[in-house]
């Protein structure tokens, strides 16, 4: 299959979203925040980083740049778009996803290993999860903390829009292993059609065997499988 790898001034992440996509047999672009040309992906990956220095506010920015007009008109037509750390921040200022990505409850930048539980595989991204499995996913951030009113909470669970949670190693959801604040321990959601996909944790940094338990193919191998059975 095909992705291509969207490159904003500031970004930190794309050549390792590049590097794990590639290892993995695929075709591989990098697009700057100003082409216009997607070069006809499967998958679009906006990655982690500080696109523009994050003045402003993280995302607000980019959320201009050239590049995300035909992200959009992409994700209209159905396809797959997988916003990373940053790249949820831009996600959800682009309007694709409902919700903000605020200050870390402590006011602190994070680093850290971070363990997930998968709250729905039936997703493009999620398929080759177990229910309920606990996952580890590095988190880097210090605006990470989700945020979305009652109503807009209710349709995310109604409509089965949260794929993972923060949870402890041994799959408990509680605010003992929230570590930014999100509200529900949010840590990955879906828009309702379930083709765009935006999460904190890196799955990028956990996709080799020498970077921890490799879980972050999980990811990339549930969007690969996706796409096998599309075309």
């Amino acid at each position: 299959m095909k992705y291509s790898v969207v490159t904003f001034p500031g970004s930190n992440c794309d050549h390792d979203s590049y590097y794990v996509a590639l290892k993995r047999n695929n075709e591989v672009n990098l697009i700057w925040h100003k082409d216009t040309d997607l070069k006809k992906p499967d998958a679009v990956i906006l990655p982690g980083g500080f696109s523009y220095g994050d003045y402003l506010r993280c995302g607000i920015i980019a959320r201009f740049s050239p590049v995300i007009k035909e992200i959009i008109t992409f994700a209209n037509k159905g396809g797959l778009v997988i916003g990373i750390c940053n790249g949820f921040q831009i996600l959800t200022e682009s309007g694709l996803l409902p919700g903000v990505l605020m200050m870390n409850r402590d006011l602190k930048f994070i680093c850290s290993h971070q363990f997930l539980r998968v709250e729905n595989n039936q997703t493009a991204f999620s398929s080759s999860f177990q229910d309920k499995q606990v996952i580890d996913f590095p988190i880097a951030h210090k605006e990470g903390n989700y945020f979305i009113g009652r109503k807009g909470l209710e349709d995310l669970k109604e409509n089965q829009q949260i794929v993972f949670r923060y949870s402890s190693s041994q799959g408990e959801v509680s605010e003992d292993y929230n570590p930014n604040g999100s509200i529900d321990n949010i840590a990955g959601i879906v828009n309702k059609t379930g083709n765009i996909l935006g999460l904190m944790p890196h799955p990028e940094r956990n996709a080799q065997d020498f970077s921890g338990s490799g879980d972050g193919n999980i990811l990339f191998s549930s969007i690969e499988k996706f796409i096998a059975a599309r075309v």
